[in-house]
């Protein structure tokens, strides 16, 4: 297993997988320190998770610096994730017992209510592309509700994987409570399996979705899944051009289009369509790609020169199949994973653009005749992750974000995820939800306890 420089190409560090021997250990320590961890009072917790909040913050900039290294994010971007981080264990530590207490339920017993206990080991499989947001979103609530984590993270950012449950005993949090497992993608299966494990949550492409759930499906473990995305920004007649142009822009380069909730596919009504189209393509332009430690970098690497490759190969298809390219779309000289920023114009269903998830710094634009073909070619996608739309009719775009079909619509502004809100998506975009009340009660036995009268 090893770290590579994705700008430079430099082998930065070889890791030596655990023996399975050792898995079983770390998972068995992991399920005598559930036992008491999910005793321990939730000030206590939150007390533990407001110091994780501030180890975080210290060490920032070392922590983008480790990502810069390893998959190529920008540095302030790499701080902003952490920064965002640091919040979510915030904002867990300060409402995880108010969204876990007891709920009363009028019924025929004396007292009846719902309680919400913690499972145990909980497995978390997660991606390289924001190797710590990824993390802290299900460490946070899931500690917070008594259950213990495992990691099993991607393999090029081991050192990430090691830094996270670094933070965690830095913040004084028991031994064993989290921690990484260095294995290969190989042995998921094995350790979904381990009869210790209660459940699961993976982010990531679609097809290991379909492995995970159907692994821990034959166990009858409860599994979460957000995948792949494709979404959809509906830019209508009567939006604002420039502030859609921005958005857009912005929404699609995030982490270099490394993100399942980047914007992938423009979808412009046709009074604006050519405006749109030479607009987005002077911006796109202008954005500089390259060192992600400099500071005048608009994108870094994509995290592997094999990503990379296969991105230019659907940007090739597209092409070929009658778009037109207005910008970038060459793979530049020299060592690394850079991409430019490319853009596909007059992208049709049928075209690898339109119809795949493209996992990099590639935007296609598509036009619609009206509102009616908009949404329909939106929701033409095997993908349910996110959409936004812009319009300057506040009636109008509530009424359209119901015939989305996504888990998140975000109207005049570019989709994110935020602890107080619900994340998640449909279709083949995964299910179930993470953040907010509801992503807490995700990997919790929703317990039923009713009372008969009062004996005397």
């Amino acid at each position: 297993m090893q770290s590579v420089n994705p700008y430079t190409g430099e082998t930065i560090h070889t890791y030596a997988p655990e023996s399975d021997e050792q898995v079983d250990q770390r998972i068995r320590a992991a399920d005598r320190a559930f036992h008491d961890w999910r005793r321990t009072p939730f000030a206590e917790r939150a007390r533990l998770l407001h110091s994780a909040a501030a180890v975080l913050r210290d060490r920032k900039r070392e922590l983008a610096v480790l990502m810069a290294d390893e998959m190529g994010k920008v540095l302030r971007d790499g701080v902003s994730e952490i920064e965002k981080c640091a919040s979510c264990c915030d904002f867990y530590a300060n409402h995880a017992q108010g969204f876990l207490a007891n709920q009363h339920v009028d019924s025929d017993a004396a007292d009846s209510y719902v309680a919400f206990d913690p499972l145990g080991v909980i497995l978390a499989v997660m991606p390289w592309n924001f190797p710590f947001w990824q993390v802290f979103r299900f460490a946070a609530p899931s500690l917070m509700a008594g259950n213990v984590g495992v990691l099993k993270h991607a393999s090029n950012v081991c050192g990430c994987a090691l830094a996270i449950q670094e933070i965690f005993e830095q913040a004084g949090f028991p031994q064993h409570v989290f921690g990484a497992l260095l294995v290969e993608s190989a042995r998921v299966e094995k350790i979904i399996r381990h009869p210790l494990v209660r459940a699961v949550t993976l982010t990531g492409s679609t097809p290991a979705g379909r492995s995970v759930a159907g692994i821990a499906g034959s166990e009858l473990k409860k599994t979460v899944l957000e995948l792949g995305g494709s979404d959809a920004y509906l830019v209508l007649e009567d939006a604002d051009l420039e502030l859609a142009v921005k958005t857009c822009v912005q929404s699609r380069l995030i982490n270099a289009g490394q993100s399942c909730i980047a914007a992938k596919r423009f979808i412009v009504a046709s009074p604006l369509y050519a405006r749109f189209v030479q607009r987005y393509a002077e911006e796109f332009k202008a954005i500089r790609y390259g060192d992600p430690k400099d500071d005048a970098t608009g994108i870094g690497p994509l995290a592997r020169a094999d990503l990379r490759d296969g991105v230019h190969d659907q940007v090739q298809k597209t092409v070929q199949q009658g778009a037109r390219l207005l910008a970038g779309g060459a793979i530049p000289a020299g060592p690394g994973a850079c991409y430019p920023p490319t853009v596909l114009a007059d992208v049709k269903p049928g075209m690898a653009a339109f119809d795949e998830e493209i996992f990099g710094p590639a935007a296609a634009i598509i036009e619609a005749a009206d509102e009616d073909q908009a949404i329909a070619l939106a929701n033409r996608s095997e993908y349910g992750l996110g959409a936004a739309l812009f319009t300057r009719d506040r009636a109008r775009a509530d009424r359209i974000a119901r015939e989305i079909e996504a888990g998140s619509v975000f109207v005049n502004a570019f989709v994110k995820s935020d602890a107080r809100l619900p994340f998640g998506g449909v279709k083949h975009s995964g299910y179930g939800r993470e953040l907010s009340s509801f992503g807490i009660r995700e990997f919790v036995n929703i317990k039923t306890v009713w009372h008969g009268a009062d004996q005397p």
